[in-house]
């Protein structure tokens, strides 16, 4: 910053005056500057925040807490239970054991209490804690009880000073989202110093707006949502900030409508008899809703005007073979295609599929990803600028300023809602008014689609291929493990592979990768040594997480034991069984989208939701999948039942448009920020938008 050259000068003057002159520049740190203008935050150490796209100070305080985490009391051994987050005091009755499973680590110690309870500790690939550890000594320890042969032990548990803990007592500590290399209490101490230090901003929001309906001002929120008072202060900060997601968002949409509206191509289309021939070419009929789409896709092409539709499907309702003719019609028209995935995995199977349907008909497809090497990208480059390829298949790459297409007419994004209203527009304008084509698989209820994609034309694809057979499924608790586990051998053993899903426990900044590898664990003593059991995590780095869904689809794993990373991009026709674990900590749309990912061939597919909470309430709603296979009706029964107070349901649509905002759990917060944008003139809804990008960085769209 400026100001801290100018302290420098007054160095021989005056001392207090130099003190004034930082004090006051601290306090004016500016939204846009650097992350590493705050203290303790380095070179080396602002890679690791840019990793999560956090490259300024207000990045960072718009780094919004994904949970709260509260310390509770210490409770005596002898009362937890299975599936409990507790703090227990006690000693360690024996030296702490050291073994190796598989190249991981694992420590053990026995702890108890006055009330004569016993517990086992366990950390994996922590060596050092066998000499931290010290028998006879009294620890203060926190973590997650689950039950190992019978026995209750909390895995990678933390251990606590007597200062440390009673300081968090009843607090919420705020848990953030991280990366390698970043602890949560390295962001938690950041982001303290940068509200304290940020210069203040005037609402962009009008006050009679705020007044009306009755919202925390945007600085208070901003601070309360870090380091909430109570709950009351955190879930009212909560509000405030969800209504502005999705307030700019639909404001933005607001203004790309009415750019797009009636926009004309230029360009004139006609239906080529190559669309006829490859549809007759397909080893299965198309379904009735299929047909319907694309006769509306072909009339939008053929009409004059730029498409702008979303087509709505299920999964495994056949949006491929439906975005295959889109593309086939551009290209025997002259122009250039792209289609975006949302991971490589994805893209590259949609490059594979599509070259293969498109051989006959002289179509060339490239492929363009971020970890293709840097020649394999020259020469995607080249082939793209001198038109001698005529569709474009990959991931965020294709919208670089490196690729320029020649005569680009349509762009169709897989899985919409990953990329959201500007990196959609991107890559649109990469050609002059495209068609534009976007496809989701996502079961989002009318009333909310109509919200979230008032800019587009919408198709929905409600039937389903008749070649796949309806997934099996069933609700059961965790005493039918066992013969879940043989019922999976027997299918590994027909020559097909399972997932097994763990959840994500937001208690711990780790837990994710933790439970996998505890689960990995486990399994591999269970299951025959011949069984090829792999993992799957988001501390992966991309290279990784590509090489195990690789060795998942060419059939050298059996088992993928994963976390929810698994919901989009992964199609392996070998898959026929999925095993859910802590099915109650979903939502049900999002545990629709994980069962998607079996049931993708003609073979019968089975998913298992194993719950460890079997009251009437979780298995009403477990019920609503085990009875359908319908992801519609499924994500319209679920917003019946949470209702609009559940401010803390299991985040459902994944990495959708919005940072902290959910679609479904913030339904009632969706449908007043569409009514506050409604009300708006054109001219209101324009100030608004300039006031944001000016002051506030936008939120993620």
């Amino acid at each position: 910053m400026h100001i801290l050259t100018l302290k420098w000068k007054f160095t021989m003057v005056d001392s207090r005056y130099i003190t004034i002159i930082y004090l006051w520049s601290k306090i004016n740190m500016l939204w846009n500057d650097d992350i590493r203008e705050i203290k303790g935050i380095g070179d080396k150490t602002a890679t690791y925040y840019r990793r999560i796209g956090i490259n300024t100070v207000g990045d960072l305080v718009m780094h919004i807490p994904r949970a709260y985490d509260e310390y509770g009391e210490i409770i005596p051994i002898s009362n937890v239970r299975e599936g409990d987050t507790v703090i227990i005091s006690g000693r360690i009755t024996a030296r702490p054991q050291a073994r190796k499973v598989r190249n991981i680590s694992i420590i053990s110690a026995k702890m108890t209490d006055d009330s004569r309870g016993i517990i086992t500790l366990v950390w994996f690939n922590m060596p050092f804690m066998a000499n931290q550890l010290r028998m006879g000594t009294y620890y203060i320890i926190r973590g997650k009880v689950s039950r190992n042969n019978g026995r209750l032990e909390i895995v990678q548990p933390k251990l606590l000073t007597k200062t440390e803990y009673f300081n968090k007592k009843h607090k919420l500590m705020p848990i953030y989202k991280l990366t390698e290399g970043l602890s949560n209490n390295a962001v938690s101490k950041a982001s303290a110093y940068a509200l304290s230090e940020l210069r203040s901003k005037k609402d962009y929001i009008p006050s009679d707006i705020i007044k009306r309906l009755g919202l925390m001002p945007y600085m208070q929120a901003i601070k309360s949502v870090h380091y909430p008072k109570n709950k009351d202060d955190m879930l009212k900060a909560r509000k405030r900030l969800v209504f502005d997601e999705f307030f700019s968002f639909l404001l933005m949409l607001k203004k790309v409508n009415g750019e797009r509206t009636g926009l004309r191509t230029g360009r004139t289309y006609e239906i080529p008899k190559e669309s006829e021939q490859f549809i007759a070419s397909l080893p299965y009929e198309l379904t009735g809703a299929q047909k319907k789409v694309i006769n509306e896709i072909e009339n939008d092409m053929i009409s004059g005007y730029a498409m702008n539709r979303l087509v709505q499907g299920d999964v495994g309702s056949g949006k491929t073979v439906i975005a295959a003719v889109a593309l086939l019609i551009n290209a025997k028209n002259g122009y250039q295609g792209a289609l975006m995935a949302p991971t490589e995995v994805l893209a590259r199977q949609h490059y594979e599929s599509i070259s293969e349907m498109f051989a006959p008909y002289g179509i060339r497809v490239t492929l363009l990803t971020g970890h293709m090497s840097a020649a394999e990208k020259r020469n995607a480059y080249e082939l793209i600028s001198s038109h001698k390829t005529d569709i474009i298949i990959g991931t965020h790459a294709l919208i670089q300023d490196k690729v320029v297409y020649d005569n680009l007419g349509l762009v169709i994004t897989d899985e919409q809602h990953r990329f959201g209203v500007k990196q959609r527009e991107s890559i649109a304008n990469k050609g002059e008014a495209c068609h534009v084509m976007v496809m989701s698989a996502t079961p989002i209820p009318r009333t909310l689609s109509m919200i979230i994609y008032g800019d587009m034309d919408i198709s929905v694809i409600d039937e389903v291929p008749a070649v796949r057979l309806p997934i099996m499924n069933c609700v059961v608790g965790g005493n039918y493990r066992k013969t879940a586990y043989s019922f999976i051998q027997k299918e590994i053993s027909k020559g097909n592979s399972a997932y097994i899903v763990c959840p994500m426990i937001e208690e711990n900044e780790n837990s994710d990768l933790e439970n996998v590898y505890d689960y990995y664990l486990r399994l591999s003593e269970i299951m025959p040594k011949e069984v090829r059991i792999d993992i799957l995590h988001g501390k992966m780095k991309n290279d990784e997480k590509n090489a195990v869904m690789d060795r998942f689809y060419n059939g050298s794993t059996d088992i993928l034991i994963s976390t929810t990373v698994i919901e989009v991009g992964i199609n392996s026709p070998r898959a026929t069984v999925m095993l859910i674990e802590n099915s109650e900590r979903f939502g049900l749309a999002q545990l629709h989208q994980l069962r998607g990912r079996v049931g993708r061939s003609d073979k019968q597919s089975y998913c298992i939701f194993m719950t460890a909470d079997e009251s009437p309430d979780i298995m009403k709603r477990l019920n609503i999948l085990n009875n359908s296979n319908d992801g519609f009706y499924i994500a319209s029964e679920d917003l019946k039942l949470r209702g609009p107070g559940d401010m803390f349901g299991v985040r459902q649509s994944g990495e959708v448009l919005f940072e902290l905002a959910d679609i479904y759990n913030d339904a009632d917060m969706l449908q007043l920020a569409s009514d506050t944008v409604n009300e708006l003139s054109e001219k209101e809804a324009e100030l608004i938008l300039n006031e944001i990008s000016k002051k506030i960085p936008l939120p993620t769209l």
